[in-house]
Parts: structure tokens; C-alpha cells; sequence
């Protein structure tokens, strides 16, 4: 099992990193296109400097790519099979919430609980 050690170390980095809900709402908006950080920001709905801090934590993980032009930095996934596994466990989740299924009472009872905002 050794061998496999460093790829395991490698795949939790990976899942560390797009564990954060707007982190994965970020590769979601970027995941057929490369878009400018202020179009992210739109479709993301966080602020510029969420967004900003979120993209470098990808960027420096490998996650994303960029490049910039004038003013502007646009952001792209760097390996689109990234995409398809985060597209495999959201649509296996999704179905699965949808459908009542065991896995929404075990997954709602481990997640943090969401912080209602002031309007």
C-alpha cells in the first residue's frame, strides 16, 4: 500500500481543495469556459475578493489556469477530467437528494449548518 501513498496524498489534496462550496461553484462557472474574474464573481454571487482569494488557492493547487489580458485575468480548469469527476459525485448526490434516499439524512447531519444571513 505504500506505493499508492503519494497518489492518496495527491487525491486528498485535490478533495481539500474543492471542498468548499463556492470553490465548486467557481469550477462549475468555469468548467466550459474560461471566464474573467468579474463575470465569475457574477455567476458565482460572492464578492470580488472572495472570488479573488478562492481562485488563487485553486490556481496555486493546480486547479485552474490563467492568464491575463490588459487588466483582466481570466481563469480555465487546467484538466478537465477534474470537471467530470466533480460532475459524476454532484449528479450522483443531486439523484439522490431528489429521490429521498438514505444518503440526504447522512450527509445533512454532517454538514455544518447554513448561516442565515442579514438582509
Amino acid at each position: 500500500m505504500e506505493e499508492l501513498d503519494a497518489v492518496f496524498d495527491v487525491v486528498a489534496a485535490y478533495f481539500s481543495v474543492m471542498s468548499e462550496p463556492t470553490r465548486l461553484k467557481i469550477m462549475h462557472a468555469i468548467c466550459q469556459d474560461e471566464k474573467s474574474v468579474n463575470a465569475i464573481v457574477e455567476t458565482v454571487g460572492a464578492t470580488q475578493t472572495n472570488v479573488s482569494r478562492h481562485l488563487g488557492l485553486m490556481y496555486r493547487a493546480g486547479v485552474v489556469t490563467r492568464r491575463k489580458d490588459g487588466n483582466q485575468v481570466f481563469y480555465r480548469i487546467a484538466d478537465p477530467a477534474l470537471v467530470e469527476i466533480c460532475r459524476s459525485v454532484c449528479n450522483q448526490i443531486a439523484s439522490r437528494i431528489e429521490d429521498h434516499q438514505p444518503l440526504r439524512k447522512d450527509l445533512t447531519r454532517i454538514l455544518p449548518m447554513r448561516r442565515k444571513h442579514a438582509a
